[in-house]
């Protein structure tokens, strides 16, 4: 199945792929089949560094989806550095976001970019009748939950989907906060919240992952609060010091 390339595209899907030859396929398919309702959109997948079948998945898959459009890091930059490389090389208005693992489900992708039309963030919340979380990560990802939430004073449902739809013009007010790793989706969910944005959580499913995860469990957990932290402190540090006197 081909797309033809158009003049004028307005939603661009980025994808960060890290030795993702397990799951990126399937991904790639499943974008593509639930996609065929937009008329002008592109996919930007970014190989970060990728020493598996990655690339050649990429390469591969180029000769069917000539909307494809591939990024190649010489090394491994992280998540976040791959996604803010797609978020500038993006040529349309709406930016969504997703794995290349096969855990998001692209047929919620419409329904993401459709709730833009009544907010300015959509947010695939991983509260569906199916989510594959693994239960030793559970316990630390409810408390840095209930701990953002206290922080931006905000009713926060995901702090770190995947898989989420956005204006490119928003996401480059704060592109100067955005780190390289994983809390590249953590950033933006506070920085839209305690900037008054209006964001939107749509319940979906999370399907188990294929391939190996690159996630650091106790490393990146405690990553996370400290970001969160900083975070609210740049925007609102009068009330974080407030926090810690009391």
């Amino acid at each position: 199945m081909k797309n033809k390339k158009e003049n004028s595209i307005r939603v661009s899907i980025i994808i960060p792929c890290y030795n993702e030859e397990q799951g990126l396929l399937k991904t790639l398919k499943d974008i593509y089949k639930n996609l065929e309702f937009i008329d002008h959109f592109e996919i930007i997948a970014i190989n970060d560094g990728s020493t598996d079948g990655t690339r050649k998945i990429l390469v591969n898959s180029k000769a069917s989806y000539d909307s494809l459009e591939i990024i190649e890091n010489e090394k491994n930059l992280g998540y976040g550095a791959s996604l803010k490389k797609g978020i500038r090389k993006a040529r349309g208005e709406i930016i969504v976001i997703t794995d290349a693992d096969a855990t998001y489900p692209a047929s919620d992708i419409k329904k993401l970019i459709k709730h833009l039309d009544n907010c300015d963030m959509a947010v695939g919340a991983r509260l569906g009748n199916s989510v594959n979380i693994p239960w030793v990560r559970r316990p630390a990802k409810w408390i840095l939950l209930k701990y953002a939430k206290w922080m931006s004073k905000a009713d926060i449902k995901d702090l770190n989907s995947g898989l989420r739809a956005f204006r490119k013009e928003d996401s480059l007010r704060f592109f100067h906060l955005f780190p390289d790793g994983f809390s590249f989706t953590s950033t933006i969910t506070l920085a839209m919240h305690i900037n008054g944005f209006n964001v939107k959580y749509i319940p979906i499913n999370y399907h188990k992952r294929l391939g190996n995860s690159s996630i650091r469990p106790i490393h990146d957990t405690l990553a996370f609060f400290s970001l969160v932290l900083r975070t609210t402190m740049y925007f609102r540090p009068f009330q974080v010091f407030g926090s810690l006197s009391c």
